[in-house]
């Protein structure tokens, strides 16, 4: 009997969204973008320096123009880490970008049978603690 590959955890499955966020933005693909966002709950969005933009479609245009524009910094994922609370899933992680580091809150619902971002915020890591984590890239780092 042929041996089936273990399906994803709910944790690889929300980890893999979250990188899957990460490759929409660096290769600038609004489709992938699009699709990632959910569209039965409520969506929110806190880009860094911003104030808060909330409902699909203005989080989306809100995409839109930091897609379009050429200069928008290209951004690593690290240190990413999923909490699970039912069909709720949070993701820590850090942003690296060529002017510094980011600290981003990523959250998901399942929805439709996956997991589909809810809420993206992150902002500038000015203090570390005073343990220095490990840095862990993600495996499909660019």
């Amino acid at each position: 009997m042929a041996e089936t590959a273990d399906p994803l955890t709910d944790i690889d499955a929300v980890l893999n969204a979250n990188l899957d966020f990460y490759r929409a933005f660096n290769d600038r693909s609004l489709k992938t973008m699009e699709a990632l966002w959910a569209k039965s709950a409520p969506v929110l969005c806190v880009h860094p320096g911003w104030t808060t933009v909330i409902g699909r479609e203005s989080v989306l245009q809100s995409w839109r123009a930091i897609l379009a524009n050429p200069d928008a910094p290209r951004v690593m994922c690290h240190d990413d880490r999923a909490f699970l609370y039912g069909d709720i899933a949070i993701v820590q992680c850090e942003e690296e970008l060529d002017s510094g580091h980011l600290v981003a809150t990523n959250m998901f619902i399942r929805e439709n049978g996956g997991w589909k971002m809810i809420h993206h915020q992150a902002s500038p890591l000015i203090v570390r603690g005073s343990e220095e984590p490990q840095r862990r890239p993600s495996p499909t780092r660019h």
